[in-house]
């Protein structure tokens, strides 16, 4: 990846968003201006920032709906992904990050999916590629457990889906 792609990173932390695409976003982050740092944001020709890092900590955000269609960055290179101190309380939401194949950084602590008892395994079962989850590195002990408890949990989700 060069490093006209790895711009700034976008910062659109602590701007109560909701949600990342929808009726919310038309207001909400589509005309919010990320917060300014050292390094000045560059945009491509679809008007997306060029970043490799995205940083929507400490928001309302309840879902990840949408996120590979939002305009806000070049997702496909996203590798650092902040979310934590927002409102996410379905574990299952953490698969809808799968969509960015070189995410390698990802905050989610601060979440209502925090409590639940597999949301490390969850998470880094979800996202095999992580290098930190939580500025915690990712061990290769918990690669091993993680895939075990997915494929655990895979059999038993998929029995649960068949009764719904």
């Amino acid at each position: 990846m060069d490093k006209i792609m790895c711009g700034a990173p976008v910062d659109l932390s602590f701007r109560s968003l909701s949600r990342l695409t929808g009726s919310d976003l038309h207001h909400d982050a589509w005309t919010e201006t990320p917060h300014s740092s050292l390094r000045p944001l560059k945009k491509n020709s679809e008007n997306k920032y060029l970043s490799c890092s995205l940083r929507l900590s400490n928001n309302s955000i309840i879902d990840l709906c949408d996120l590979h269609q939002t305009v806000l960055c070049e997702l496909h290179g996203l590798r650092v992904l902040y979310l934590h101190g927002n409102n996410i309380s379905t574990l299952s939401e953490v698969d809808r990050l799968g969509v960015l194949p070189h995410l390698h950084s990802v905050t989610l602590h601060g979440n209502p999916i925090e409590t639940n008892k597999a949301y490390r395994n969850r998470v880094i079962s979800a996202l095999p590629q992580l290098k930190t989850m939580d500025f915690s590195a990712v061990t290769q002990q918990e690669r091993v457990l993680a895939k075990l408890w997915h494929q655990s949990n895979s059999r038993c989700r998929s029995s649960k889906k068949s009764l719904h």
